[in-house]
């Protein structure tokens, strides 16, 4: 019955006409009469004292079509007049079902918008890396990462520090290990180096800078690992800028391993080759490598000194030894205040010849190649040592400067000599 209703009220149908002649057949000898589902007439029928009161109402016509709207039964005795009929109050209620239908193509319409935006939208790119957690990529070859440039990451020029990229260059490399399922105990170290107490060490990091990130820009680090030599790994790096995909800075390093007992560089085991090459691709380096070879350094031959430097607890790593990255600040300490004012680093080469522990007291040294001035081209290359008090050396570096400005650096054409 409830379903006849229902169909009733959305899909009117002609009712039959009354026949004079016909009789209702009753059950209990009571008659109901014909009762029309789509109108409501009072009318009372009796059977043995028991009162029912059927509603009935012909259809009304609307531009020649019949239509009727469900009112109910009513059981009360008393008969009691409705509200009066209009055109508008017989019609049956679509405005939720248009609303609902509506509200659905508008939510799908959304959807393939944003889908649809995100794949257009190079910034998008973000979202693929929400938490800054990295991902594998390029068949399992390459490591990305990203990174937001923070407030304390920048400088006086408001652009990111030469440090901060490198600190984004070591993060993604221990990232890369980790997300690889290679990380062992140690700080990089697969399982099979930890089994035999060895740990990584850089011996060689070039850097190229074309552009700096600044302070919101999100950048984007790519990283893979590649076979260099018997005993030494290659990885290298690629910067971009998240928004325009343009390339930022790329790197390239050369690492070996060490023992951490004795301090003593060794062979790649047969082990550890197994774990890691399956990882290496056969790619060139993303920079050509940097073999110039510069003239002895020391206190008599170097232009700027900086004397005295030396670790706090915070610069050690897990290793024990002076992170990679503080070098290039101390490295920075002697280069002269002009060229640091003026001019940007624009790429810088550095030799790794051994550790710095914690209680050594360090000596920076700085020589500007070609006779302490400006080249042709406007920039400045500079020629570094790190070395110990004693005179041991730990990191040997080469530098090249771009200005910063174009209308400055015509103005300084020599650099005078420092020492401190």
């Amino acid at each position: 019955m409830v379903a006849t209703v229902a169909t009733a009220s959305l899909f009117p149908v002609s009712s039959p006409q009354p026949d004079s002649g016909a009789k209702n057949s009753c059950k209990h000898g009571g008659c109901l009469g014909s009762v029309d589902v789509r109108g409501i007439k009072s009318k009372s029928t009796s059977s043995n004292g028991l009162q029912v009161k059927t509603n009935a109402q012909a259809p009304t016509k609307v531009n020649g079509t019949r239509i009727g709207v469900m009112d109910g039964l009513k059981t009360d005795e008393s008969s009691s007049s409705g509200a009066p009929r209009t055109f508008i109050n017989q019609l049956p209620d679509w405005s939720m079902l248009l609303a609902a239908i509506t509200t659905i193509f508008l939510a799908a319409e959304k959807q393939w918008m944003m889908l649809d935006w995100k794949t257009k939208r190079p910034d998008m790119l973000v979202d693929l890396d929400p938490f800054g957690f990295g991902r594998i990529v390029e068949d399992g070859f390459v490591f990305r990462q990203n990174f937001p440039i923070r407030s304390y990451e920048i400088g006086a020029d408001r652009t990111a520090s030469v440090e901060t990229l490198m600190n984004h260059l070591q993060e993604t490399a221990l990232n890369h290990v980790k997300n690889a399922g290679l990380l062992g105990d140690g700080f990089g170290s697969t399982h099979e180096m930890c089994k035999r107490n060895l740990f990584w060490v850089v011996t060689k990091m070039q850097v190229l800078v074309d552009r700096y990130p600044t302070w919101g820009d999100v950048v984007q680090v790519d990283t893979w690992v590649a076979a260099s030599g018997k005993n030494s790994m290659r990885r290298d790096w690629v910067i971009r800028d998240c928004k325009t995909g343009e390339i930022l800075t790329r790197a390239s390093s050369n690492w070996v391993m060490m023992n951490k007992v004795t301090r003593r560089l060794s062979k790649i085991p047969d082990e550890v080759r197994t774990e890691i090459e399956k990882y290496f691709v056969d790619t060139p380096a993303v920079i050509d490598d940097d073999s110039i070879k510069l003239p002895k350094l020391d206190e008599n031959t170097a232009d700027h000194v900086r004397n005295g430097l030396t670790p706090k607890w915070s610069d050690l790593d897990v290793n024990q030894h002076v992170n990679n990255v503080k070098y290039v600040g101390w490295i920075l300490e002697s280069a002269p205040q002009p060229v640091v004012e003026n001019y940007e680093l624009a790429s810088i080469t550095l030799e790794y010849r051994r550790e710095c522990m914690k209680d050594s007291v360090l000596q920076s040294l700085t020589s500007l190649v070609g006779g302490g001035g400006v080249a042709d081209s406007g920039s400045v290359d500079c020629q570094h040592l790190l070395r110990l008090a004693g005179g041991g050396e730990i990191v040997k570096g080469r530098t090249k400067w771009r200005p910063k400005f174009a209308s400055t650096f015509k103005n300084i054409n020599h650099f005078p000599t420092e020492s401190g």
